[in-house]
């Protein structure tokens, strides 16, 4: 018989109680999704979020940080991508930390402080981002950084009283994605500066915190995330289908980043349409277009293309570029395969831009007329 008293099953019976609600709730009518399909997607989100929680959170402590990759091919969540591999660690403003690593061949690397996001809750805001403009990189593409502590002219950032997670950037612009393993070896190392004592050993009320760490994590990027159609969107996101909105910077958008311009719209095509977009890369450190299902999760990268990166994008004599998001393969430059959805959203992605960015635009087209 289970012990009344122990601290860490009240713990892991409010996990379950959890993931029952937010299987009834938010993969239901709740949240607009009505058919078997719909449903079984969000549970496909909610099984990616429980075993994101696990790796990431439920042994987590900013006084003996880990860093943990944070979405994979196979583990999709929070707008993920295939040019990229996320890393992230608790930190804390109490402590000061160094960071070592490498670039790894990739075009673009930064660090970013999430804030307000202690014990699995969604980011409140993001409090700040070191490129790779902003620390050395030697020879070998080997980097060192520090976050929090006395300030520095170069290779650090500051730590708010409510910073609580950093998270990590490596981008690349090649055909094959990064997040295909073996992804590139980034080795990635965090230690506190501060001596610390080790942590006590796992015990009945570190392990129910645990536990209430990845409960919070599976339920704030669930239920108590806006219902579709409410609230306010960021000035990057249109409700108006086949339509982007004019590429901008994310201001303190939790887990974006100050350096990077979006653009997102959903797309909505018929079984014999096609969306037809149209545009320029703009001069940048790094760009790309994914496609996402309504829970922010890339398509199958590892088996299909689902998203188009500069070096991948076939250019017209002019520079610009023609891309088609279809059902099936339209025998054109460019395509970007839906997997048989009538119904997703479209993401570009510009970091560092120089200048203004050409809004790409889009039309609907019968897929015989490619």
């Amino acid at each position: 018989m289970a012990d009344a008293s122990s601290e860490s099953r009240a713990a892991l019976d409010a996990l379950l109680d959890t993931v029952r609600e937010v299987a009834d709730r938010f993969a239901g009518a709740e949240w607009g999704l009505t058919t078997p399909d719909d449903t079984a997607g969000a549970l496909r989100l909610v099984a990616n979020l429980l075993e994101g929680g696990l790796v990431g959170h439920f042994d987590d402590d900013p006084r003996q940080p880990v860093f943990r990759q944070i979405v994979t091919s196979t583990r999709k969540s929070l707008g993920d991508n295939a040019d990229a591999i996320y890393f992230d660690a608790a930190v804390s403003s109490e402590y000061s930390y160094r960071v070592r690593g490498r670039v790894a061949g990739a075009v673009y690397v930064s660090f970013t402080v999430e804030a307000g996001a202690a014990d699995g809750g969604f980011p409140q805001r993001t409090a700040g981002v070191l490129n790779d403009t902003q620390f050395d990189v030697d020879g070998d593409g080997r980097f060192e950084v520090y976050l929090g502590g006395s300030p520095r002219d170069r290779n650090w950032m500051a730590l708010e009283p409510d910073a609580s997670r950093i998270t990590t950037r490596h981008y690349w612009e090649q055909e094959r994605s990064p997040g295909i393993p073996p992804i590139p070896e980034v080795a990635l190392a965090i230690e506190v500066l501060e001596d610390l004592p080790p942590l006590p050993p796992s015990s009945d009320a570190s392990v129910a915190a645990g536990l209430r760490r990845v409960e919070r994590y599976v339920r704030s990027r669930s239920l108590e995330q806006t219902k579709p159609g409410e609230g306010d969107q960021p000035a990057f996101v249109s409700r108006e289908p086949n339509a982007f909105p004019q590429p901008v910077t994310p201001g303190n958008h939790a887990l974006g980043a100050f350096d990077a311009a979006y653009s997102m719209a959903p797309y909505v095509l018929g079984p014999d349409e096609a969306l037809l977009m149209t545009g320029r890369w703009p001069e940048c450190r790094c760009a790309n277009v994914s496609l996402w299902n309504r829970h922010l999760q890339t398509y199958d990268y590892a088996h299909r293309q689902v998203s188009l990166n500069r070096a991948q994008t076939r250019l017209d004599a002019d520079g610009s570029f023609r891309m088609v998001i279809a059902h099936s393969d339209p025998g054109v430059p460019n395509w970007l395969d839906t997997e048989g959805r009538p119904f997703g959203m479209v993401f570009w992605r510009y970091f560092l831009p120089v200048g203004e960015i050409e809004t790409p635009q889009a039309k609907v087209v019968k897929l015989t007329d490619l």
